[in-house]
């Protein structure tokens, strides 16, 4: 149940953000149609019930849809219908929220453009009682000037999962720096065995976390870009190296988002989200070890991709009070709904860090230590990360990593286009 991936193309995995995360949401700026799943009557007159469309993109974890009807159909004050949707829910989103034949509550990353195109409402006064119990990085990416938007669902850390006996064989310490890690790559890297495998694009998804393993960001807190000095340079440029070492694998017959090449023996260490942990546990046992991508250098710092999918209310609703109860109800109150489905279909963390705390699932092994590993190192998405800003800087890993093109002149370029945006967004 991943959130925020950085792949090339669109499946279910690719709605999330990218390179380090953000792109998810391009296709909000496409209007294309499609069955909008709303109930056929949005009424609650003369004491009827209120009919809710609730949405959801199709994840792959076996049980996740039959839990949201389970949920959906528990809720006693209003009719919540679920629209499962395969494939491109990113674009059939996008034309919901663009009309009043779209979904009353949806799942997604928020955007400063749904906000100031009105296209989802605050729900400060929902969340008030429990805005503590969320972290300040969880809060922080559903909020656009001050007001929360959002009710996190899941949070998804994405780590470096490794063989540990791969590494005793090969006599390899587990990475520290990002020269580690080339090297290690390289070190265990056979005729059989590939170092590491970060998707079959060579490594986009590393974009982010490269940045801020040298203490960048993607945007700073007074709103310029983060990502353009020597060390971002010299971190995009590791990048590169790792590509060009021949310790990656490329080609691979399912991408990073799923676990099958570090269960298969094909790789020795695999960068994927926690959701993989419970298969790759049952494939390899005791045999698995984590890290958070490395630190640049001794002034650098570790970092992990703390993604996530959160709960919206579509301002074009004609229930907007009805549907706040409803997301209220199971994303607030509904603690065991909430437990079931960060930590049965997949391991994800709870939003709630007093569910965190208590989940015996996440409390020991490589489990725990993901979660230590999020807690300390963790970064979530910048809402004002626009799509467009994210295409520059998916551009510009492109033609480092991949072409091995001078990365202060790619820099430069994506520079142009995020400071354009910014301009736009805020003056």
């Amino acid at each position: 149940m991943p959130a925020h991936v950085p792949n090339a193309g669109l499946n279910r995995r690719d709605l999330l953000k990218r390179a380090g995360g953000l792109a998810a949401l391009a296709a909000f700026t496409a209007a294309c149609g499609g069955n909008t799943g709303r109930p056929s009557s949005g009424g609650g007159g003369g004491g009827a019930k209120v009919n809710l469309s609730q949405w959801y993109h199709q994840y792959g974890e076996a049980g996740t849809k039959e839990a949201a009807l389970k949920y959906a159909k528990a809720y006693t004050d209003a009719n919540v219908a679920v629209e499962w949707t395969p494939g491109d829910y990113g674009s059939k989103l996008a034309s919901g929220l663009l009309s009043n034949k779209g979904p009353d509550v949806f799942e997604s990353q928020l955007n400063i453009g749904m906000v100031k195109s009105n296209q989802v409402v605050p729900l400060d006064d929902i969340l008030a009682d429990v805005k503590d119990d969320f972290t300040e990085g969880d809060l922080a990416t559903n909020t656009v000037d001050g007001k929360v938007y959002g009710i996190r669902m899941i949070v998804d850390p994405q780590v470096i999962y490794y063989r540990k006996s791969l590494l005793d064989k090969a006599g390899i310490k587990p990475p520290e720096t990002i020269d580690d890690l080339i090297a290690a790559a390289k070190g265990l890297t056979t005729d059989k065995v590939k170092g590491i495998f970060v998707g079959n694009d060579g490594g986009l998804a590393l974009g982010g976390p490269a940045l801020w393993s040298s203490g960048g960001a993607y945007l700073t807190d007074d709103h310029k870009p983060g990502f353009t000095n020597d060390r971002a340079a010299q971190a995009f440029g590791k990048l590169h190296e790792l590509y060009a070492s021949k310790s990656v694998l490329l080609g691979a017959p399912t991408d990073w988002t799923d676990p099958g090449a570090l269960i298969q023996g094909l790789v020795a260490m695999q960068w994927i989200g926690m959701w993989a942990l419970p298969a790759m546990q049952k494939a390899l046992g005791d045999d698995l070890g984590v890290i958070a991508f490395p630190k640049l250098d001794a002034q650098g710092k570790q970092a992990v991709y703390s993604g996530g999918w959160t709960q919206f209310v579509s301002a074009k609703s004609a229930n907007v009070d009805a549907a706040k109860k409803f997301v209220k109800w199971l994303w607030i109150d509904q603690a065991e709904f909430q437990e079931d489905w960060c930590l049965n279909y997949g391991f994800h963390i709870p939003p709630r860090k007093s569910l965190a705390a208590k989940a015996a699932k996440l409390q020991g092994g490589v489990a725990a230590e993901t979660v230590k590993l999020t807690g300390e190192f963790g970064h979530t998405d910048n809402p004002a990360w626009t799509p467009k800003m994210n295409t520059a800087f998916t551009d510009m890993l492109t033609n480092v990593i991949r072409k091995g093109t001078d990365p202060a002149g790619e820099i430069s370029k994506a520079e142009k286009t995020v400071n354009t945006e910014l301009s736009r967004l805020f003056g």
